[in-house]
């Protein structure tokens, strides 16, 4: 017996389908063709990780790429207008011994017996992959992956953002010869009568060299401004 994981999906468009499927050993079998026609069946794609001598994939879980790939079949095919459900996602045990020899035969009994087996509750890849992994004693993919935590800001640039954010704007000390403003809609320059406005590439271009130039004068006995720390 071998537990097996996979969908068929069908595009009315061409009227053709596919059925993709992993087995617990780590072979990912795929299946596609016209619908009520024999379908052709591609070579079984064994797991790389399953007896590989190169220390790169050692440790390398068999199923972690053959499960990858349902998805990425998945995917695909879906965008490529495979948007029918003829077998949804589903965790099926088939009556398959895995370490005999798979014949022509043998492969295609093993499409029928899962879509015949499968059954017809609709549930998504990823509950099914879930349950495919629970069955197996695995570990499960959180169903919510958390976004990853905004790095926090200085001090000194969460108040100016704070600031910016109340509508204000920020300027620099008025005894400078050259000096500048930012608000919510532009930063300008003030080195004549009138200014420039800086544009967006050209601010970052700024912030970019005024970060390398603190960086670069850290510990050459320039003064910083108490709370300046570089980007």
């Amino acid at each position: 017996m071998t537990l097996t994981v996979g969908f068929r999906l069908g595009n009315d468009v061409t009227t053709r389908q596919v059925t993709v499927l992993v087995t617990q050993s780590g072979v990912l079998h795929r299946a596609q063709g016209i619908y009520g026609k024999l379908a052709r069946l591609s070579r079984p794609e064994r797991s790389p990780a399953v007896n590989n001598p190169i220390p790169a994939l050692q440790g390398e879980h068999p199923l972690a790429r053959p499960i990858a790939d349902l998805r990425r079949h998945h995917a695909a095919y879906t965008t490529n207008g495979y948007t029918r459900l003829l077998v949804p996602p589903a965790v099926v045990r088939l009556d398959l011994d895995e370490d005999q020899p798979l014949t022509a035969v043998a492969h295609r009994e093993l499409f029928e017996a899962f879509v015949g087996a499968a059954p017809t509750t609709p549930q998504s890849l990823e509950a099914a992959i879930t349950a495919f992994r629970t069955e197996l004693g695995l570990p499960s993919r959180p169903e919510h992956i958390r976004a990853p935590r905004e790095k926090v800001l200085p001090r000194r640039v969460a108040a100016m953002l704070r600031t910016l954010e109340n509508g204000s704007a920020l300027t620099s000390a008025r005894q400078r010869a050259v000096r500048w403003t930012v608000t919510g809609q532009d930063v300008r320059l003030h080195v004549g009568p009138t200014g420039e406005v800086l544009d967006r590439a050209a601010v970052a271009e700024l912030q970019a060299a005024l970060s390398a130039w603190l960086h670069f004068t850290r510990d050459t006995g320039q003064p910083a401004s108490q709370g300046d720390s570089p980007a």
